[in-house]
């Protein structure tokens, strides 16, 4: 998946850039229900099957224009983009973008996340958000990063005279932080174009951002790969006001 340079200081970053990208591209697993003030102000978990019917029409609704859009926008026109459930019931609520064997974007939901979306505006928004990250090549980008950051680290080390593993070390710590200083300013990239291609497929992104209520704040993660909720919302308002102002 990534070409990384043969210097031996270099080595274990394949692995450790797939790991931080792919931790980048995560919704925050744990998910807390606040106890509404009405009972009427939280819409009641939906059941297996419509839970199914929902995703089904999310993905046959959204999949279109997540297609048109990237296609717009990727030069590479790698935009067959596939739909994937993690069925493995012990799986947190999730979902990420990776890319497949071919090199085809993928967006995997786990069951427990399918469960826990109280309304289509809420999965479409968060299919829309995950597509938003291939369209815009964050994963490339991303790996760019880290290798860039692993190299610089790298050669500090070397010219301090530090041994080779204290310098694979920090070829480590270079990836790591370089790659994760750029996760927020991606998750709101992808928030803003999500917020277009949700609207774009008839769906209120304003409604399916309010899942950012129900999950931990990350805003003060130290090391956090997620920007707070308050700075997501805002995103999304200020790109619907963009849209209806014709931007």
């Amino acid at each position: 998946m990534f070409r990384v340079s043969p210097a031996r200081f270099l080595r274990p970053l394949a692995v450790l850039a797939t790991a931080l990208i792919l931790a980048g591209c995560d919704l925050p697993q744990a998910v807390v229900t606040p106890a509404p003030s009405d009972p009427a102000d939280t819409p009641a978990r939906l059941g297996p099957e419509a839970a199914a019917r929902q995703f089904a029409q999310v993905v046959e609704t959204v999949e279109p224009e997540i297609e048109r859009y990237c296609r717009a926008r990727r030069a590479d026109q790698r935009c067959a983009f596939k739909i994937a459930i993690d069925h493995r019931r012990r799986s947190a609520p999730n979902a990420f973008q990776t890319l497949g064997a071919d090199g085809q974007p993928v967006i995997i939901f786990t069951l427990a996340l399918i469960a826990d979306m109280r309304n289509p505006d809420e999965l479409a928004f968060v299919m829309a958000h995950e597509a938003s990250h291939h369209i815009l090549d964050h994963l490339g980008q991303q790996r760019r990063y880290a290798e860039q950051g692993a190299r610089e680290y790298a050669e500090v080390a070397a010219r301090s005279g530090a041994s080779q593993a204290a310098v694979r070390r920090a070829s480590e710590m270079g990836a790591a932080f370089t790659a994760r200083s750029y996760s927020r300013q991606f998750e709101l990239q992808a928030d803003a174009l999500g917020t277009r291609i949700a609207t774009t497929a008839g769906y209120d992104p304003l409604r399916g951002a309010q899942y950012f209520n129900r999950i931990p704040d990350p805003g003060q993660e130290f090391l956090g790969t997620h920007p707070p909720n308050k700075e997501r919302m805002d995103t999304v308002r200020r790109v619907l006001a963009q849209m209806s102002a014709g931007v």
